[in-house]
């Protein structure tokens, strides 16, 4: 039940339809939802009820209070839960992980020569569209096969306005494009070619593979081998593109078949839906989406949920949505489809034919990627949740979930660094890494430079504790992970024992050629099992911990190599160094500029421009001499 008694609030609400939103303690929203009738639905929450699922008793035991939004219908309500859903992303809502943007193919046959490229967005304009397709690898693949076929051009000039007035681009000279640009071919012509084009696009791909099997063997007779196989390469293109298209023919129209699995013995795993993308009565592509927060959540709920949420963030909707099982708001959910569309949009659940077929096809490949994935989560849970249990119980510790590695850098003592890692439950946990620059070790001191490090990290983390504030050093690690044997563990224990806390401490010994061989804690060397997890994730905390490290140092020196060069320039300060580094990419592109390139920085004169390439170039010729 929720913390306190919310009678008072739960009288006062309308029996009107609107979405209500929960928030907890910290005035966070955790939950949004709409409803027919907002006193009826909100109520419910508050009631004893058995059966409803643990997700949604601990939504309703950390609720601290709730608002409501009155609309004027239902179909006002789908709509506002949805935009609320995406900005908030509530904690327990059923949650659509992908947010992609599918491609499309837009042929634009409203310019009097027309291109083919790729676009995100589906405009209400002159063009035509094709897709959506889900891999964008094989529209890019699909465009540069129509160009090279029909000859096409793929520049943005403006045709006829520009006709003449530049020389034709490489790809004319290749016989890639057909040259429209130099006035060689009529508008009449090329619509032609962009006609066959769009025949190909739209499934009719027999003219194609004849022409091209006719061109590639007269090619051969006339023993222009080249030519040949350049036509037999897209004869294999076209056929492959014609092969992925076989799966769905004489289905028709435009239809996204859905498919959910679950796993109802795991409440805390996602759910996968399973979409085909049929398009013109061909299988344009399939993808699997992730819901999350599924618990206890029946199948037919979730798919509202996906409906909602997917084709608010899709610019095309297709004329039918084939289902595996009825949904209760599929009027409601019909009626925000055909009003976005401008069409009539149906949601249907097939009972036989091909139809059927192909939603239980869509259930299949949605419960073979969930198997997968709980075999891939298993393997997983092997290389972090189980090598953290075999590094425990190796140490003799009960838990070693949060681990923290340490390293120093430095080059004869220039800019000492020191890095911390950070893996909880054996994954890296990168928002608590953090980086040391060395203040009180002027020379190379491993030991000096650690006994620092550490005494900030837990100072720090002492004084959040003692404030009450949520940090990444007010955390305490289970164990500490040293790059080195006994002299890096006695540092850290000293430092430890100064300040009054006991946490273990393990040094990760290398052997001669700088691998991991074992482990030295309370003074002795514990073997570790190589091909076990337990070494695996060890030896990547180890080059985790020295990479962190390597390149903060990297970026210190080149930081200080240019701070040198460029503060030895007359005129020249922070503001202006700041300029020149942000509009060259390095200190040797900077002295490569000649004066013009240098006065276009913002802030530099065309007199400081001068100096800045005299010094340069004086410290070439110097160099030179």
């Amino acid at each position: 039940m929720a913390k306190r008694d919310f009678s008072e609030e739960l009288k006062k609400l309308p029996a009107s339809p609107g979405v209500y939103i929960m928030r907890d303690s910290q005035d966070s929203i955790i939950y949004v939802g709409k409803a027919v009738n907002l006193h009826n639905r909100v109520r419910s929450y508050f009631r004893k009820i058995v059966g409803r699922g643990p997700q949604i008793d601990r939504m309703v035991s950390q609720i601290e209070r709730f608002e409501y939004i009155v609309t004027d219908s239902e179909l006002e309500a789908l709509i506002l839960e949805n935009n609320l859903i995406k900005e908030h992303r509530p904690k327990y809502n059923t949650m659509l992980k992908d947010d992609k943007t599918y491609p499309y193919i837009k042929v634009t046959v409203g310019e009097a020569f027309p291109r083919i490229f790729v676009a995100r967005r589906m405009l209400k304009d002159k063009a035509r569209y094709f897709g959506p397709y889900t891999s964008a690898q094989s529209v890019r693949s699909t465009i540069e096969l129509l160009n090279r076929m029909y000859g096409l051009r793929d520049c943005r000039r403006v045709l006829p306005r520009d006709t003449g007035k530049e020389r034709p681009c490489l790809n004319y000279h290749m016989e890639r494009c057909c040259g429209p640009c130099s006035g060689e071919v009529s508008e009449e012509a090329y619509r032609k070619r962009v006609d066959m084009a769009l025949s190909f696009l739209g499934g009719n791909y027999s003219p194609v593979l004849k022409d091209l099997q006719s061109r590639m063997e007269k090619a051969a007779e006339a023993l222009e081998f080249e030519r040949a196989a350049s036509y037999r390469d897209l004869l294999q293109s076209v056929q492959q593109v014609a092969q992925k298209q076989k799966m769905s023919e004489n289905i028709g129209e435009n239809r996204d078949v859905l498919g959910i699995a679950l796993e109802p013995e795991n409440p805390d795993a996602d759910g996968v839906i399973q979409t085909f993308f049929i398009r013109d009565g061909r299988l344009i592509g399939r993808e699997h989406f992730y819901m999350t927060h599924v618990g206890g959540r029946r199948p037919e709920d979730i798919l509202s949920e996906f409906i909602a949420q997917f084709y608010a963030g899709t610019p095309f909707i297709p004329r039918e949505i084939m289902l595996p099982c009825k949904i209760a708001d599929a009027a409601l959910l019909e009626q925000w489809l055909t009003s976005k569309k401008g069409s009539r949009v149906t949601l249907s659940v097939p009972v036989k034919g091909r139809k059927e077929k192909l939603v239980e096809l869509a259930q299949e490949n949605a419960s073979m990627i969930l198997m997968k994935d709980r075999e891939r989560l298993k393997r997983e849970e092997g290389r972090t949740i189980g090598a953290v249990k075999e590094i425990a119980e190796l140490l003799g510790l009960q838990k070693a979930d949060r681990m923290e590695a340490y390293d120093i850098s430095d080059i004869s003592g220039f800019a000492n660094v020191g890095s911390m890692v950070v893996y909880v439950k054996g994954k890296p946990k990168r928002s608590d890494y953090r980086k040391f620059r060395i203040r009180s070790v002027a020379g190379p001191n491993d030991y000096a430079c650690m006994k620092e490090v550490l005494e900030r990290r837990f100072r720090h983390g002492l004084r959040q504790q003692a404030d009450e504030e949520t940090g990444s050093f007010s955390s305490f690690p289970d164990v500490l992970l040293m790059d080195g044997g006994r002299g890096q563990v006695n540092i850290a224990l000293q430092v430890l024992e100064e300040l009054g806390l006991d946490i273990p401490v393990c040094g990760m010994v290398k052997d001669d050629n700088h691998r991991t061989r074992g482990l030295y804690y309370q003074n002795r060397e514990i073997p570790i099992d190589r091909k076990g997890e337990g070494f695996k994730l060890i030896t990547r905390i180890q080059d985790e911990a020295h990479r962190f490290a390597i390149e903060y140092h990297r970026s210190l020196r080149s930081k200080a190599q240019v701070a040198s060069r460029l503060d030895e320039i007359p005129g020249v300060g922070p503001a202006r160094k700041k300029a020149l580094m942000g509009h060259f990419s390095s200190i040797d592109e900077i002295a490569r500029a000649d004066t013009e390139e240098l006065a276009k920085v913002p802030g530099i004169s065309p007199a400081q421009a001068e100096e800045i390439y005299r010094f340069f170039h004086a410290e070439k010729t110097a160099e030179q001499g």
